[in-house]
């Protein structure tokens, strides 16, 4: 059994937290668009901007034989994308720090762009005010 996590200081946190997580499943994309890793890294950065982030950065890559992995950092946090060409899906996270309106805009901008047949949308608010609610867990010392 793992030691008690140590106490830590008080931290004010805002009334929705640190940062809003939204995960996207998309269903119905078109394959050839999600085996594109230049069109998806273009197409995840104008949402990003599009949606009022700042992209610092971006590293994507294709795998073979299909699929794209990767990630555009935002000042505000990331956008990232795993894709599965031959099911037409991909998993989508859109995490940013500060306004959850960024976090929808940036959203709905992925949506548009990559025009799923179905899109599912989870809503995770990170780090929100006051201890969690269960002790989290540690790795057993090896």
């Amino acid at each position: 059994m793992s030691a008690p996590l140590p106490p830590t200081a008080a931290v004010a946190l805002p009334p929705a937290g640190l940062g809003t997580h939204l995960l996207l499943d998309l269903h119905g994309v078109d394959a050839a668009l999600l085996d594109d890793v230049d069109t998806v890294a273009d197409l995840l950065a104008a949402a990003a901007t599009a949606g009022g982030a700042t992209v610092v950065d971006r590293c994507l890559h294709r795998f073979s034989p299909q699929g794209v992995s990767g990630v555009v950092v935002l000042a505000e946090s990331h956008v990232a994308i795993h894709t599965w060409p031959e099911h037409g899906v991909a998993a989508v996270d859109v995490f940013t720090c500060g306004e959850p309106e960024i976090a929808q805009a940036v959203a709905d901008q992925v949506c548009a762009a990559l025009a799923p047949t179905a899109c599912r949308i989870t809503r995770v608010e990170r780090l929100p005010p006051g201890p969690p609610e269960t002790e989290p867990s540690r790795p057993e010392p090896a």
